[in-house]
């Protein structure tokens, strides 16, 4: 049986890409598209690109709209999903891809976000490791899933498993990212203007201040089951699409590169979406760019005594949609690589 499927958002780069990813989907369909200021027009005018989708027309986003579906992806912007959510009964499987329900605590949400916390749902990153075993098992069956934001997912992924094996020291952690603009999403920013990220790069939301802080720190608590902490970097180049994050942690005495290599392949050897690279392969974004893959380059930089993890990803699939799909395939007890590419595009 085919489930039915409305997309709130799809005018912007997160809901577009969840409605080009479900084309492919053989369980799911998508019925219903909804936008803001493009109410109205066909998807096909705002999102060219989708042509399989193309004739459905943006509906307003409300609950009477978004009733009736089996699922609803939430692609909207922050703030805006909480109360939209609260109006869906509890017979709808709900994916929301904006930060409204990933943080548990309603403190690290009030320090880092504006309006009201609407409580943490099941968090969408199947491969992440928990001190009970893989996020995957807390997908099984619910009906409220928060997709992860997609430099949080990126290094809590490339971190965790350093971080539960006790192999570094969770009190010194760092990540500096380079980010491609289309994670900040369609809206028009002076900020992201291409005369000014043409030939360049800069830093932004630097000295802990960018809202992934601390779901990154959440996700590793629960991986490690201690607090850490995290200096966190994100860095605007001029790639439309990406992430490449150099992540480091110092290592913890004993800890030695065939420790570290032992404990990745015990974490991700069976996934199908994480790559873990050869001994002395680094990842590039491109080969990532399209897919739901995770790309992680191992290094252990003895001098320095710290552990170097280099991940790569597709901000907009593994980072966003892919990961909303494939946590509702879980929950649905879908293949949970459904509709899902595991393959890069060439360049």
């Amino acid at each position: 049986m085919v489930l039915s499927v409305a997309v709130a958002g799809a005018s912007g780069y997160a809901g577009g890409e969840v409605v080009r990813l479900l084309a492919g989907h053989p369980d799911l369909e998508v019925l219903t598209v909804t936008g803001h200021g493009s109410v109205g027009k066909r998807l096909g005018e705002v999102q060219p690109h989708l042509a399989s989708a193309g004739r459905l027309v943006l509906q307003d986003t409300t609950p009477e709209v978004l009733a009736g579906h089996d699922v609803v992806f939430l692609a909207l912007p922050h703030g805006a999903s909480g109360a939209l959510a609260e109006a869906l009964g509890d017979d709808v499987l709900v994916v929301d891809a904006g930060a409204d329900h990933r943080l548990e605590s309603e403190a690290d949400w009030r320090a880092f976000y504006p309006g009201q916390w609407h409580g943490a749902w099941a968090y969408g990153v199947p491969e992440l490791l928990t001190q009970d075993g893989k996020q995957r098992e807390q997908l099984r069956g619910v009906r409220r899933i928060a997709a992860p934001g997609c430099n949080a997912s990126t290094v809590a992924l490339a971190l965790a498993p350093a971080v539960a094996a006790g192999l570094v020291e969770p009190a010194d952690l760092v990540a500096v990212l380079a980010v491609g603009p289309s994670g900040a999403g369609r809206t028009l920013r002076t900020d992201l203007l291409a005369s000014e990220l043409l030939g360049s790069a800069h830093a932004y939301a630097v000295g802990g201040t960018h809202r992934h802080v601390p779901e990154v720190l959440q996700a590793l608590r629960h991986a490690g089951g201690v607090a850490g902490t995290l200096s966190f970097t994100p860095v605007l180049v001029p790639m439309s699409r990406g992430i490449l994050a150099t992540c480091t942690a110092r290592l913890a005495p004993g800890a030695t590169a065939d420790a570290i290599r032992r404990a990745y392949e015990a974490a991700y050897g069976d996934e199908r979406f994480v790559r873990l690279l050869p001994q002395g392969g680094f990842p590039a974004v491109q080969h990532v760019i399209g897919s739901n893959a995770i790309a992680l380059g191992l290094g252990a930089d003895a001098a320095a005594g710290r552990l170097v993890v280099v991940a790569a990803i597709d901000n907009l699939v593994k980072g966003t949609a892919g990961a909303a799909i494939q946590s509702a395939n879980i929950a649905l007890g879908l293949d949970e690589a459904a509709g899902l590419p595991i393959d890069g595009v060439a360049p």
